[in-house]
């Protein structure tokens, strides 16, 4: 299976969704591809949509190559051999930085919405390690929700396994056994600009206070 696109793929999503219509459901997108497939959800499901800012913790010889993740207020690693608690900590913290100011600028300098008591809702595009993904639950268990579900239109199986074991749920469309990246199972996946992060969720801001 392969998705045209980003609303393709919320398309194909929904479906498994429709069960929270009408709950109290907070829909938090990862940045930046998951925005455009959160806004689709949140238009047909009448959810709130807000940021779960993740960001790869890199090898301090190669940062492309992932030893865990970073978000606001959490930091998830795999217990990396021979990387110093030192660079960890140093790292983290720079990384914390740029997810806060990267976070007032997209949602133009609003509080994060509040999740105690919410069913927690949230959207990637696709999970390749899982990761990122497992600092944001962490962070997010602390904020006492009463539900984390994860919904992705695709999931690598080895993240889809580990992302099962902290999550309440996990809802995946396509769990292909041969995973190289994202990318391969969209036809189209263009990079999803600050701008248009901003319109959509301008938009959607609008929709809430008209309703």
């Amino acid at each position: 299976m392969y998705f045209k696109n980003r609303s393709d793929a919320a398309a194909t999503l929904l479906p498994r969704l429709e069960k929270f219509r009408g709950l109290k459901v907070i829909l938090l997108a990862v940045p930046e591809g998951a925005v455009p497939v959160a806004w689709q959800l949140a238009k047909n499901l009448d959810f709130p949509v807000d940021l779960l800012m993740v960001k790869k913790l890199g090898h301090p010889l190669n940062k492309e190559f992932e030893i865990g993740a970073v978000c606001q207020d959490e930091i998830y690693t795999e217990h990396p051999a021979g990387i110093s608690e030192t660079y960890i900590a140093r790292e983290s913290e720079r990384i914390k930085e740029q997810l806060q100011e990267r976070y007032n600028k997209l949602m133009n300098n609003k509080d994060p919405l509040p999740v105690k008591d919410k069913i927690v809702l949230v959207i990637d595009e696709g999970i390749a390690s899982g990761k990122t993904l497992m600092a944001g639950i962490k962070m997010l268990r602390k904020k006492s929700p009463s539900k984390i579900i994860v919904a992705v239109p695709v999931s690598s199986a080895e993240a889809a396994e580990k992302i099962s074991t902290v999550a309440d749920e996990f809802i995946c469309v396509f769990k292909p056994e041969q995973f190289e990246s994202i990318a391969q199972f969209y036809d189209e996946l263009p990079l999803v600009e600050d701008g248009e992060i901003l319109a959509l969720l301008e938009e959607l801001n609008k929709r809430t206070l008209t309703a």
